[in-house]
This record gives C-alpha cells, structure tokens and sequence, in this order.
C-alpha cells in the first residue's frame, strides 16, 4: 500500500490518490473468501465448500472484491495520511475508486479535511486585571440560612388555623357538572400554601380553617388548562384537612456546626466556611483572568477554519447532552419532545460555544507548536489520575481506553495556558467607587467633642 499522490483541492481539503497492490490484494481476497465464502452455493458442491476460483467462475472475478477492499481500507488510508503528513479532522471521507482489478490491485481516491493553518497576533505581554476578592459576614450568615433551611423539619401545630407557608395534609375530591373527574382525588396529600401547586384560588380557600375541618373549594379551570375537558370549567372540590405543618428550623449554634461539619463549635465551622468560599472567589478570579486572555489570543487568530470542525463539536455536545439526560432517566428525543425543540434548533443554540471552543482548542495547540511544549511523564501520569477518580475506575482501565498520545496533547494545552499567564501583565483591579463609599459608611463616627469637661472616650 502507498500514497501516490496528494493533491489540494481548497483550503483546509486535500484528496490522496491510494495504491494497494495486487499481491496484497488477492491476499485480502482469500482471507475474504475465508470468512464469507461459506454462505456461497455453487451447483454440485456443498454449502460453503466450492474452491475460491470456482466461486469467482460462477459468480464473476469480482465477487469478493468489495469485501477485499473493505479489509485494506482503513490501514491504507491510515498509511497514506501518515505518509503525506496532513493532520485530519474528521472521519467523514469522499470516496472515488479509479481502478481496481486481481492482478494490479485497487487505485482509489478519498477526499479530506485538514486542521487549518492558523497565525496569531499576540499571546505574549497581553493584559488583563484580576478582580480583587473577599468574603463579607453576610454570605457566611447565608450560607448558614440556607443549611438551616435545608435541615428544617416538619412539625405539626394544632391550636391555630392554617395560614399561608403552612403545609396542609388534605384529603380531596374534584367535581365539575356535579360528576368526579380523573386526577381529581387524592388522601392524605401535603400542600404548601402559597406555592402555587394548585389550581389558582384553590390554596387561599384552605387558609384559615382548622383541622378536622370538612368544607368546598370553587375554583375554575384556567382556559389553557392541559386537560381540554376542564379547561374553562367550574369545580368544587370537597376537601377536609387533616393536619397542619410547620417548617422549624435549627438554632444556628455550636450544636448546629456539630450536626452539618466536622467541627465542634460555630466559630470554627463559620471560619471554614469563610475559607472555602474565599478560596471559591479566587479560583474564580483566576478563571476570569485566563478567559481573558484566551478571549484576547482567539480574537486575534487569522485563517479558515472548516466548518467540519464546528459541526464535529457540535455533534460532541449533543452526545454530551444526552449523557447527561440519560443519567437524569431521559433520552434526547422525549426531552425535544417536551421542550417543543428540534436537533437543528439545538444545535443552533450551542453554536456559539462549539465555535469558541474549537477557537480556544486551535489557540492553545498553535502555541503549543510555537514555543515546543511539552508534556512530562509526572504530569501525564497526574491527568490519568485526575480522569480515573472523576470517572470512579481504576487508572489502568482509563490507559487501556484513553492513547497517551491524546493526553500528551491535553497536558501540553494546559501547560499552555500557564505560558500565557505567565507571560501576561496581569494587575490587580481597583475598588470600585460604590465599594469604596460602602466602606466610608461603614466606619466608626469620631466621637464629638465635649464642650467641657472630657467625660466621654473616643469610643463609641
């Protein structure tokens, strides 16, 4: 097998003229004849028994000539990609056969598209500020709402009537033309409120009667109603309320912090949290900083770039969309389907991230090629880790389905980035002006002055 000629068509698309040879050609006629040739009849043999030349007889020379082909393929067009030094990008391939016969052997062509030769502006001495961080009393004493609010527990009260925020357990039974419909009944079901859950008015008739009580809600069917038979209509529900529920939440004290952390006391739990949030902000101010001077480098790229390459992402992005769907206990077609979407109209939606992502990607790989980085054993090691603990497998097993060479570029990518940071003028962003008078107003008033004797101290 060899190349005997590329030839560019346009920009970013070559085509390579392919030979295989008759040797190795009638080589891959046997080993087709092997696998296939025992479905063959032939008059006076048995199944699958007739020799290959009596086969080609009966049939024609050529009857094993597409199966031949389909062995060599790969590894010939693999060779001949190898060989003339294009870097592809897509499995997606023209073919054009121009000869192909068992004693010369196969002459064929395929057509491709290759990674684009890019130049770049500027990715050394860029400018960026990095946004000063810190964390105020009032995030933590959020954060600290919030876990109290996700540990409340349900408590039942009995010497008031229900009012909004109340959870109310209810038994109910629809009607509507005096008939019970479906969907309408149900026992022993806990209503929020003021949530909404229901059906408009249908919550507030609740509000202000007691347990034990047994009374009607008249309500009427919104006209956008889903169900095209209630839509519009009036009901009466005959609802009794069997219990009233309350959230309570936890006292935020030292025997809260024991419950939701590792910690013995608020003030250790609150000063870790502060931690982890400022360490939170920081890596976000990094982040920020680098989409910066990526943004900077990937306005500055000059060449074409094949549209293979943004369809290929967004192809990528679908399948990553439905993994995740998949995980939730959905497929993509029944989440188009509530959605009212189509795969065109999705697509278009993450066209601007495929496109910046495939910018980013080339950027990062060009000054890769420029400044001859590197990947290093302890670092390609490292990433196998990184993948094998996200994926929750051996690393083996992330060796075994992952080319090192794939991690290689991975790695040098990143350490990319790090050049680049490197060699930025990064400062640190001002206060902004409303931050600054935030601050003014919070210090401590001077004390005035007395008007006699000093009976007051600087401290307020």
């Amino acid at each position: 097998m060899s190349l005997k000629e590329t030839k560019k068509l346009e920009t970013n698309r070559y085509q390579l003229e392919i030979l295989i040879d008759g040797e190795k050609f009638r080589e891959a006629i046997k080993e087709a004849y092997k696998k296939n040739g025992k479905k063959i009849n032939v008059p006076g043999f048995r199944k699958g028994k007739a020799p290959l030349h009596i086969v080609e007889t009966f049939y024609g020379a050529e009857v094993f000539f597409e199966d031949a082909l389909n062995l060599l393929y790969n590894d010939a067009v693999e060779e001949a990609i190898n060989e003339s030094g294009l870097k592809v990008i897509d499995d997606k391939m023209d073919f054009d056969l121009v000869s192909i016969s068992k004693e010369d052997g196969v002459d064929f062509k395929v057509s491709l598209t290759t990674y684009p030769e890019i130049t770049l502006k500027q990715y050394k001495g860029l400018k960026a500020e990095k946004q000063p961080v810190k964390v105020e009393a009032a995030e933590i004493n959020a954060e600290l709402k919030s876990l109290a609010e996700r540990n409340a527990r349900m408590i039942s009260v009995e010497d008031r009537a229900a009012k909004k925020g109340d959870t109310a357990v209810i038994d109910f039974e629809g009607f509507v033309d005096g008939k019970a419909f479906d969907g309408g009944k149900a026992e022993g079901h806990s209503l929020e409120l003021g949530s909404g859950q229901f059906i408009p008015g249908f919550e507030d008739q609740i509000i202000g009667h007691n347990i034990g009580d047994e009374f009607d809600v008249n309500v009427e069917f919104p006209k956008d109603y889903g169900a095209k038979d209630l839509a519009g209509k009036p009901a009466t529900f005959k609802v009794k309320l069997h219990e009233i529920k309350i959230r309570e939440l936890p006292q935020i004290d030292d025997e809260f912090a024991k419950d939701v952390s590792e910690f013995d006391t608020l003030k250790e739990f609150k000063a870790d949290l502060k931690k982890k949030a400022l360490e939170r902000k920081q890596k976000s101010a990094e982040e920020a900083v680098e989409n910066d001077l990526v943004q900077q480098i990937v306005d500055g790229i000059e060449g074409e770039i094949p549209e293979a390459m943004f369809e290929k992402r967004l192809n990528q992005s679908v399948e990553e969309f439905a993994y995740r769907l998949q995980s939730q206990g959905m497929d993509f077609d029944t989440y188009l389907k509530y959605t009212g979407g189509n795969i065109d109209d999705f697509k278009k939606s993450f066209r601007p991230q495929a496109e910046m992502q495939v910018k980013y990607r080339l950027a990062l790989e060009k000054i890769v090629e420029l400044e001859n980085i590197k990947a290093d054993d302890e670092s390609i090691e490292a990433e196998y880790k990184k993948l094998a603990e996200g994926y929750g497998i051996e690393a083996d097993k992330v060796k075994a389905a992952i080319p090192q060479s794939e991690i290689e570029k991975d790695v040098a990518v990143g350490k990319a980035i790090d050049f680049v940071k490197a060699n930025a003028v990064i400062t640190e962003a001002e206060i902004k002006a409303d931050d600054k008078e935030k601050k003014s107003t919070t210090k401590k008033a001077p004390a005035k002055k007395p008007a006699a004797k000093k009976t007051t101290t600087d401290k307020e």
